[in-house]
């Protein structure tokens, strides 16, 4: 079996199409949401990371089977005073699953965050997700509180 984790480049056109199959199988999960992305989400999802110049991802192949992402987004860390990166999005399609590819993605980000002098890689999970809850202790994530009285953080969000 060829396992290859790398840098995405959003430009190739193979790694695109690649980039909206992994996370149209992630939305349609139930972790995801269980709805599919639409045909322009799908479509035009790489190229708008491309113009962003504080977003990178991390795409595995298996086989040359797309197999896996990890989308991540440069951010700051105002108690620290470093940068620090927030990974959104965690994908191992289901016939790839077991093969400790997260874990491999997730060390290629803890490679770039270095490389950057990130004090840390933050992420979210959802609370019944825990084959990833799992997977995430294992690479060393816990959750995260200044202070035990006060309980752990909590991610909220509001549409628009």
């Amino acid at each position: 079996m060829n396992i290859d984790v790398k840098i995405a480049n959003y430009l190739d056109q193979e790694q695109a199409k690649d980039i909206g199959y992994l996370l149209d199988a992630y939305s349609q999960d139930q972790m995801g949401g269980s709805q599919p992305l639409s045909e322009t989400v799908k479509s035009n999802l790489a190229s708008h990371l491309s113009k962003l110049p504080h977003a990178f991802s991390i795409i595995c192949y298996v086989n040359k089977k797309p197999a896996g992402l990890v989308n991540c987004f440069d951010a700051f860390s105002t108690f620290e005073c470093k940068p620090l990166i927030n990974i959104h999005d965690v994908v191992v399609v289901n016939e790839f699953r077991g093969l400790g590819l997260s874990q491999l993605m997730l060390s290629k980000v803890e490679e770039i965050a270095k490389s950057k002098g990130c004090c840390k890689v933050t992420l979210e999970v959802l609370e019944g997700n825990k084959v990833a809850q799992k997977s995430y202790i294992k690479f060393g994530f816990a959750g995260y509180e200044l202070d035990p009285v006060m309980g752990k953080a909590l991610f909220w969000q509001k549409k628009l």
